[in-house]
């Protein structure tokens, strides 16, 4: 199959040709948000209808990284970011690829990108139903205005698919011109761009950046790049903000390492098993947003298209899938002396497909697996879909510092799916597998429609003196994933799934120090597939914590904690596929119990500062049998920066300071049993780079 992308590259190199810079939350610019002088550099402006939080009350758990500690964090890959923010873990995978998790174990499988809601300015990224595990590589994140993290269900806030928590990812509105440029390791450079203009009553933000290395295993090179653009006008009593946001990636995969502790081995950990892997994505996301005495308006459209290699599947079959999706948002606000009340609606539309075919015949695993995994198709589908919600959010006064929060979303998803190839479990030329059936079954077209209600209730005292405490009873919901639905193996003709359901109950404090929150949840309707290989809706599953956030900050010193304590359990005993058996007590594997990120910044001069971090992550199981490990580690990163003038700054980054030997990712396989395998960690890095002013 052809490698499919269109090329942002030439949108990038206008930008810098014309002159344009970065924007303050430029990936690298290496600004520190606690340095003396920073009032000097451009902020960068967040209209208040993109910030959720602050448009629906933060009741609960909701952390903001504002877009100055973006910029300075410079991140490479996502988890640089999220993984200071307490509860939260963005597992690295080879390149950009990444697996969530958001007050929960990380998740793997069919529909376990559903277990989070990702938005752009309150808007979802992708389609109810259609969601990428790796959806985070769709977004502008280097360049973001803030990033809020809803952390715990809310579904009945945001809508579904937030059954753990969500991401929302604030459009910046660049002012100026910068150009930052940046160099490292294996071939890494970086350009990012900014440029505005205004001009009768209209204003145009740009922002871009692109990335390109080689990559430090073999044959791990990738291409990146993201181009986004804000208008802003007033027409008439509206004022209108219109967002597009364009995102590609090419990337040659690097596959687990295996073997016990194979991260440690100097030759291993820099190989790649499966070197002809690869992921090939672009996406494009516009949206207007309308505002006008208490009315919010926002249609929007996207189109994403990606395909890769399953280097993780014996066969290694290639799956090419696309949507195109279209949406309307409503809301409208009141606001009285004791209460507000926000009412909304939504209604989507999608058109998706998928193909999987594999390319060459299966030889060299078992004869059972050489005769179920045929070459050729082996899914081909289109899947369309409707999604209808109303919601509302009511906050009252109790009394002076007591406030009453009350939300309810009720939605419809109406999936009509279409075969494209032969129904059931034989080649695509219609003839039959050895042992019993080829693996993967193509399912008769059908229609699936699911009704969910999420609902919040919580309540917050306020002191004097910025002091608050809060309790929250929260459910969630996600409705089955079309892969899920549809993507079936032999043995089973119909998935009769439930949407996956939580109940939760939070405590929290917060203070001008810090935050702490303690949070317990069960979840039921775990969607999972069995040990017969049949896609099953009857797991539960079990989880408590605490959360910690501490802040303090001095004349030259600043220092920060983020720290969490949590148990994931299984809830059910039964088998799970791949010949794993869960027992009701078990952890959950990927779940570890510690997680931990340290600040200390230092800033001993005008214009100069420095930020050392240190990363911490607890041992835990990594198969659900609870019969293998990974014994964790910590990483130590140092960022700094200096002002030579009012037009050029220079900064620069090591990470893994320590040169430690550890895993992004560890697991347990059981294609073959007793095999441990791991994405191993980056040695250390050094970056180096430039931000000016034009």
């Amino acid at each position: 199959m052809p490698r499919q992308a269109f090329n942002a590259s030439a949108l990038i190199a206008i930008l810098a040709i014309a002159g344009a810079g970065p924007p303050v939350a430029a990936a690298g610019s290496g600004q520190s948000p606690a340095a003396p002088g920073a009032g000097a550099i451009e902020e960068i402006v967040v209209s208040a209808e993109a910030s959720l939080a602050a448009r629906l009350g933060s009741v609960g758990s909701v952390s903001a990284l504002e877009a100055r500690e973006i910029a300075a964090i410079g991140a490479t890959h996502i988890n640089e970011t999220l993984n200071r923010v307490p509860g939260v873990w963005v597992a690295r995978g080879s390149g950009q690829e990444h697996l969530t998790a958001i007050r929960s174990p990380v998740y793997a499988g069919l529909g376990a990108c559903g277990q989070f809601l990702y938005l752009e300015d309150g808007i979802p990224i992708r389609p109810a139903g259609f969601c990428n595990i790796n959806n985070l590589f769709e977004v502008n994140s280097e360049q973001a205005g803030g990033i809020e993290v809803w952390r715990g269900p809310a579904s009945a806030v945001l809508g579904g698919n937030a059954l753990r928590g969500a991401l929302n990812f604030l459009t910046p509105a660049p002012a100026g011109r910068r150009l930052s440029l940046e160099g490292g390791p294996y071939d890494f450079y970086r350009l990012a761009a900014e440029l505005s203009f205004e001009q009768g009553g209209h204003s145009l933000g740009v922002a871009a950046n692109g990335m390109s290395t080689n990559g430090w295993r073999d044959h791990t090179g990738y291409d990146q790049q993201k181009l986004s653009l804000v208008h802003g006008a007033d027409l008439g009593r509206w004022q209108v903000r219109n967002t597009l946001h364009l995102t590609q990636l090419n990337q040659d995969t690097g596959a687990f390492v295996s073997g016990f502790q194979a991260y440690k081995d100097s030759s291993l950990r820099r190989s790649n098993p499966s070197p002809d892997s690869y992921r090939d994505a672009w996406s494009l996301r516009a949206a207007s947003h309308w505002t006008s005495a208490g009315w919010t308006v926002a249609p929007y459209a996207r189109r994403s298209w990606m395909e890769f290699l399953q280097h993780f599947i014996p066969g290694q079959p290639v799956e090419e899938n696309e949507q195109t999706s279209a949406g309307l948002m409503v809301g409208r606000h009141w606001e009285g002396a004791r209460h507000t009340v926000d009412l909304g609606a939504q209604v989507e539309w999608m058109q998706a497909s998928l193909l999987e075919f594999q390319a060459e015949p299966l030889t060299t695993s078992t004869a059972f697996n050489n005769a179920i995994r045929p070459q050729g198709v082996h899914y081909d589908f289109d899947v369309d879909s409707a999604l209808y919600a109303v919601h509302y959010d009511v906050g009252f006064a109790l009394a002076d510092r007591i406030r009453l929060v009350h939300s309810l979303r009720v939605e419809r998803l109406r999936f009509d799916y279409d075969n494209r190839g032969l129904d059931g479990n034989t080649r695509d030329d219609g003839t039959q597998c050895g042992f019993g059936g080829c693996l993967y079954n193509r399912v008769a077209d059908r229609s699936d429609t699911f009704d969910d209600v999420a609902g919040r209730l919580g309540i917050e005292w306020t002191s004097a003196g910025g002091h608050t405490l809060y309790g929250v009873l929260a459910t969630g919901f996600r409705a089955p994933q079309a892969n899920e639905l549809y993507r079936l193996q032999r043995g089973q003709d119909v998935a009769d799934l439930d949407s996956e359901r939580i109940d939760s109950a939070e405590l929290g404090y917060r203070a001008p120090w810090g935050s702490v929150a303690a949070f317990a949840d069960r979840t039921r309707n775990f969607i999972f597939r069995d040990a017969a290989g049949l896609n099953v809706s009857d797991g539960r599953t079990r989880s408590q914590g605490v959360e910690l956030a501490l802040a303090h900050d001095r004349a030259q010193h600043g220092f920060e904690l983020s720290a969490t304590y949590a148990v994931h359990r299984y809830d059910f005993t039964g088998g799970a596929t791949g010949g794993e058996f869960i027992r009701k007590g078990n952890m959950i594997d990927t779940a570890p119990r510690w997680l931990g990120n340290a600040l200390w910044r230092w800033s001993p001069a005008e214009g100069l500062a420095s930020e050392l971090e240190l990363h911490v992550q607890g041992k835990h199981y990594i198969n659900a049998d609870n019969t293998a490990k990974y014994g964790g580690h910590y990483v130590v990163n140092w960022r700094g920066r200096y002002t030579l003038s009012e037009r050029a700054t220079v900064f620069a980054r090591v990470v893994n300071v320590l040169d430690r030997r550890y895993a992004d990712r560890a697991d347990f396989t059981t294609f073959d049993p007793g095999l441990y395998r791991y994405f191993p960690a980056m040695p250390r890095q050094l970056y180096l780079g430039v931000t000016l002013t034009l």
